[in-house]
């Protein structure tokens, strides 16, 4: 019983690791640092409009740091919709609201460096 106790909180613990992104004054790009360990993931919540561009990139010193990315409404955009592994996308944006960015590791731990770009 103690174990699925753990077990649950430790899972509640990484469920709430959540980032807001904001990009320094005149910046259309934001670049963010983290590690995931096995089994987790971390999120990226950022405002954006309709119709803006973006790209993002991810690289990891392992090359095993992927990402998949969710419009305001939940649907999958890039990633999520066929459970590809993916490090870049760009695409327009096709509603306003705050999307979500969500890296993985495909095999162990995983340092990362995410690159966010609107225009």
């Amino acid at each position: 019983m103690t174990a699925l106790l753990l077990a649950m909180t430790a899972s509640v613990v990484y469920a709430l690791k959540i980032q807001r992104v904001k990009f320094a004054r005149g910046r259309t790009t934001a670049v963010l640092k983290g590690a995931v360990v096995r089994g987790t993931n971390d999120r990226y919540l950022l405002g954006a409009r309709e119709g803006q561009t973006m790209i993002v990139h991810i690289t990891s010193v392992e090359k095993n740091a992927v990402f998949y990315l969710v419009g305001p409404d939940g649907a999958g955009l890039a990633g999520a919709e066929d459970g590809a592994d993916i490090s870049d996308w760009t695409g327009a944006l096709p509603t306003s609201g705050d999307y979500s960015i969500v890296v993985s590791p495909t095999r162990g731990n995983t340092t990362y460096t995410l690159e966010i770009t609107i225009r």
